[in-house]
This record gives structure tokens, C-alpha cells and sequence, in this order.
């Protein structure tokens, strides 16, 4: 052999020793343990043979203990049940690994004595049509007979015993074991899930549910949406067996009832809508303006027209996409409408909104919040209950503005006070208007002078029932009578609830304004009413989740079919005239896909 080879088989041979030299010794895993049950029962005088089954064994020691006292060092162990109670047996395995234990508990009872029944748990939650077997462990000295009874009928006499039923609810299972000795009882409780009858429904449309007929005796029910192809739906009441759903978008809903154990779960098809149905007002079932100046023009009056004349005016101009303005007139006045659909009450969103001709003006006073021309209108609204398709008188719900209770909270109020306004709210107001008695000029208005604007000082007599009274005005701009001309009777009789007076000549902050230093500030409330805000701003959508009943009681309403607004302030703005709520198009936003979210109250 040559040199050069020699070394090449040298080199090659320290490789291999050096691959082999590094090799890590095999890491030892600490034991675990199975094969030993929780518990056992024994008869005095029987053995119990204990056969762990040790992973990781590795080369393990062992040992085992009874109440603390070591009585053996190997895996397998007999237990000698001599003497009658309960004792705590301690398996432990130790390798180099680690260690681990597994305790149990052997119960020993004297062989005359009535069976002893193991294995059944209290309590088995199952679905409809499943099978449950039973196979309890059965310890005894002398023969056992049992006797299966499901709601104190007896059901099977073996000692095994598989349960299946169809129908949810909540059933009642009693073993019964007797030997020579006496007889043991061990009842169980099994809960029985299920499906109720599904339904179907279209969009847009109201559907009222029940309970399952085994929840009918049950005290504390409650519903809840488990999957929904959309966010736009409603389900009220969920704390009551007969609650309400409705949904803007097709698919299939699953709902779920229980009453804290047993529950059962419902689906629910919603289809298209068999009819057309619009996003806006579809029509209007009663108009009736308080006085003020743009009455008899928005709509426009002609002479002969009636109460259902005017109504079926004001339905031609708010339908629709290409709704046209109206008044409300003073305060009271008010409007009736109705959508051809149910609005869906989406938890968390604004779902309407009533167009108004709000908006924002130029405020020289320094940090001024939000105002310029906002003249709110309280909202009523109402959902078709009996479904006759108009609403009724015992159907309506107030929604809750910022200032329906109390203005203390509005950016202004502090301005309004400071300002002495009348800056009470009203929830009991009741306000008459007496019909004119004169109509020409007393006076000569001159258009330009904010100082000037009046014909009629002492035009339309008003009384209220907080012994206030006081006359609204006629203005220069406005020659035709401010009385709706299709009342007969010669007094208007309103009630409801007055907001506080939001006016404010702020002429001292825009300098050089006019002659009179006149600039009135119809300030803003928060949210909750009609022509507030401008319509393309949050503030003037409505989230139907606002609404309260007579009581004051927020309540929870799966939608609205119909809307009422009236004018919430009663106040003169100097040559702005009345405070006038303007309303125009109606809108249904789930339907438009806007998304609005809503404000904590």
C-alpha cells in the first residue's frame, strides 16, 4: 500500500469514528400513567387486581400507598378488601425522566348489603333521536333485578339500558337495583336538545315565534341569533316564548332557545319579498300643521280643499324618492306616514332618517357648537302589530331625543339660559291656537329691516296649559293666512311633549350683520329628531333602539312601520318667524346600504 493511499483510508476512518462520537445520548421521557379508574367499589372479602398501563417506562421503580402507608414496590398490585370504608390508593412511577402518580379511590362495602350503583353520572345533555347507553357498574353480594322507569313508567328490566327519544326537552330516569338486602335508587336528569319547526318569511317582514311546546312550563326563556348571512335583522323579545324576527337580507337564519338547560334551535328561510318595495315613504295617512307662515304653501292650499284634500296633497309631495317639503307649522303640528315595509331595528345602527331643511350658519361666538337654521321635530313610531295597515292609536312609541327629558346636557344650554330662554321641557303640553280674526297688514313691514318685518303684531291667540299665552306674528314675507284654511273650527287643540327654546340672537358676535345686529342661532340638540342636522350629516339619522313607551321604559322593537313627527319648540326667531319643523323625504337606510352607527344615550 502506498503512502497516499494509506492516509486517504486513514482520514476516512477518523470521519466515521468522529460521526460515531457524537452521537447524543437518547433523551428519557418521565413515565405516564393509565389504565387505573377514579374510583372503584368493592365487596369486603373480594380482591381488586390493579394493572397500570406505564408509558415511558424506562427502567421505572414503583411503589403504592394506601391513606399514605407504602404496601407494595411493583407495577401490578392486589388490593384486599377486608374491611368496610373508603381509602385513597397512590400509584407512583419514577425513571430518570421524571415522575408521576395516579390516585384513586376504593369504597368497600359489606356483602349484605342493599347494591351499590356507580358509573351514571346525575346529569346527560343529548340531542333528539341520539342514543345514550347506560351501563352503570353494579357491585352486590347476592343475584340483582333492576327496573329502568323514564317518567315513573317502566322502560326496561335489564341492567343496561340505552335511552333515545324524538321529542326535546327535559326527562326523568330512575334505576331501581334490589337484591335479597334491599334496593337502590340512582335517578338522572337528561336533557334532550332538538330542532323546532322551522319557518319561512321574506324580507322586510315581521315573523312571530314560540317556544317549543316542552318549554312551555319553563320560567326563564331565552332567545339568541347563532348564525345569520347578515347583520341586518332584529330578533325582540328574546326573553319571552313568543318573540319577533325580521330580516333585510335573504338566507338562512339559525336561532336558538333554551331555558338555561335544555336547548333547542330553529331555522329560519327568508325569501325575497313577492312585491316591490321602495326605500322611501310610500304614504301619508294624516296632516294637520299647527299655524305659521309657510302654511297653505308647503302644500300649497286651494280654496275648497278639505282635511282629505290636504292629507292626499301632502302624500303627493313626501312619496317617494323625489319628495317634495312641507310644514309642520308652530308647535304640535305634525304629519302621519307609513313605508310600504318594515324598517329592520339593526342593534348598533341609525335605521331611518326623515329629511329636513336644517343647516348650519357662521356663529361669531367663540367654541359655539353646532346651530344655524334647526328646527326639531319630535318622532313617534310605530310597527303594523295587528298588520291592518294603518297605524293605531295604541301603537305608538316615543323615540327619546337628547332633550326629550331634560336640555341640561345640550352643548347650548348654558347660551340659552344665559340668554333667558324658556329652556324647561314640557312631557304634559297641551297648546291651543285661535283662528285670526284679521288677515290685512296694521303694520308696515319693510323686507330688509330685521327691526321692521311685522304686519301683524297680535295675529294667532295661543294659550298653553302651564298658564302661558302669547301671540305668533305676521310677517312681511308671508301675506297669506298662517290658520290652515281648511279647519273649520275656530281653535286648534295640540299635545305633546315641548322642547326647550333653542333660538338665540347672536348678532353681538357677527359685527356689521345688518341694521339691527340681529342674527338668530337656531342651535342644534344632540341626536333624535327631525330637520335638527342637515340631512346628509350622522346626526339626523334614528336609531329605532331610542324609542321608550309612555312610561319612560326603553323598549324593544323589531321595527317600524309608520312614523309621526310634530313640531317640539315653540319660540319666535325675530324676522326668521316661527320655529317651523320642515320634513321631506323619508328614507329607510338598511335598504339604501347606508351604515350609521349609533350613540350611546
Amino acid at each position: 500500500m502506498n503512502k497516499k493511499n494509506y492516509l486517504i483510508r486513514l482520514m476516512l476512518l477518523l470521519v466515521l469514528f468522529a460521526g460515531c462520537s457524537d452521537n447524543e445520548e437518547e433523551e428519557i421521557l418521565a413515565p405516564v400513567i393509565s389504565g387505573i379508574e377514579d374510583k372503584y367499589i368493592v365487596l369486603a372479602g373480594d380482591e381488586l387486581e390493579l394493572t397500570p398501563i406505564i408509558a415511558n417506562d424506562n427502567s421505572s421503580t414503583y411503589s403504592w400507598q394506601i391513606d399514605g402507608k407504602k404496601v407494595a414496590s411493583t407495577m401490578k398490585y392486589t388490593y384486599k378488601a377486608t374491611t368496610e370504608g373508603s381509602y385513597t390508593l397512590v400509584f407512583k412511577a419514577v425513571n430518570k425522566g421524571g415522575s408521576a402518580q395516579k390516585e384513586t379511590s376504593v369504597t368497600v362495602v359489606e356483602r349484605d348489603s342493599p347494591p351499590v350503583i356507580s358509573d351514571l353520572e346525575e346529569k346527560y345533555t343529548i340531542d333528539a333521536n341520539t342514543e345514550l347507553k347506560l351501563s352503570p357498574s353494579i357491585v352486590s353480594g347476592s343475584e340483582v333485578t333492576y327496573s329502568w322507569l323514564l317518567e315513573d313508567e317502566e322502560v326496561a328490566n335489564t341492567k343496561e339500558y340505552t335511552f333515545k327519544v324524538s321529542q326535546p326537552g327535559k326527562y326523568r330516569l330512575l334505576l331501581k337495583a334490589t337484591n335479597k338486602e334491599g334496593t337502590t335508587e340512582k335517578e338522572l336528569t337528561i336533557l334532550v336538545n332538538g330542532e323546532s319547526a322551522n319557518a319561512e318569511t321574506s324580507v322586510y317582514s315581521i315573523i312571530s315565534l314560540e317556544a317549543p311546546s316542552f318549554l312551555t312550563n319553563s320560567e326563564n326563556v331565552e332567545w339568541e341569533i347563532l348564525n345569520s348571512p347578515s347583520e341586518l335583522c332584529r330578533l325582540s323579545g328574546t326573553k319571552t316564548k313568543t318573540p319577533m324576527f325580521i330580516a333585510a337580507k335573504e338566507g338562512e337564519y339559525q336561532l336558538q332557545v333554551t331555558d338555561g338547560e335544555i336547548k333547542s334551535t330553529m331555522k329560519i328561510i327568508v325569501k325575497k319579498s313577492v312585491s316591490k318595495q321602495t326605500a322611501y315613504i310610500s304614504k301619508v295617512f294624516d296632516y294637520l300643521p299647527a299655524p305659521g307662515q309657510f302654511v297653505n304653501t308647503l302644500p300649497e292650499y286651494t280654496e275648497g280643499d278639505t282635511q282629505e284634500d290636504m292629507v292626499k296633497k301632502a302624500n303627493e309631495w313626501l312619496v317617494g324618492e323625489d319628495a317634495w317639503m312641507i310644514t309642520l307649522g308652530g308647535w304640535g303640528g305634525y304629519v302621519i306616514i307609513g313605508f310600504d315595509h318594515t324598517i329592520v331595528n339593526v342593534s348598533g345602527k341609525r335605521d331611518f332618517r326623515i329629511n329636513g331643511n336644517a343647516f348650519g350658519a357662521n356663529n361669531g361666538r367663540p367654541g359655539a357648537p353646532f346651530g344655524g337654521s334647526c328646527e326639531p321635530g319630535i318622532i313617534m313610531v310605530a310597527y303594523d302589530k295587528n298588520k291592518n295597515g294603518k297605524p293605531d292609536d295604541d301603537e305608538w312609541y316615543e323615540i327619546k331625543g337628547s332633550s326629550n327629558f331634560s336640555s341640561e346636557k345640550e352643548p347650548w344650554y348654558s347660551y340659552a339660559v344665559e340668554n333667558g330662554n324658556d329652556t324647561k321641557v314640557y312631557r304634559d303640553y297641551q297648546m291651543t291656537y285661535y283662528k285670526p280674526t284679521k288677515e290685512d297688514p296694521e303694520i308696515n313691514g319693510e323686507p330688509d329691516n330685521p327691526n321692521a318685518y311685522m304686519t301683524i303684531e297680535k295675529y294667532i291667540r295661543w294659550e298653553d296649559n302651564k298658564s302661558n299665552s302669547g301671540y305668533k306674528v305676521k310677517n312681511v314675507y308671508h301675506q297669506q293666512t298662517y290658520y290652515p284654511a281648511w279647519v273649520k273650527d275656530n281653535q286648534l287643540t295640540f299635545k305633546g311633549i315641548r322642547l326647550p327654546e333653542n333660538g338665540i340672537n347672536e348678532g353681538q358676535y357677527v359685527p356689521g350683520i345688518n341694521e339691527g345686529s340681529t342674527y338668530f342661532v337656531l342651535y342644534g340638540f344632540n341626536y333624535g329628531y327631525v330637520d335638527n342636522y342637515p340631512n346628509i350629516h350622522d346626526n339626523s339619522g334614528i336609531d329605532i333602539d331610542w324609542a321608550i313607551d309612555k312610561n319612560g321604559n326603553k323598549v324593544d322593537l323589531p321595527g317600524i312601520d309608520f312614523v309621526k313627527i310634530y313640531n317640539g319648540v315653540n319660540q319666535e326667531n325675530g324676522w326668521l318667524g316661527e320655529s317651523s319643523t320642515e320634513v321631506e323625504r323619508g328614507e329607510d337606510l338598511h335598504m339604501l346600504g347606508k351604515s350609521i352607527n349609533t350613540i350611546n344615550e
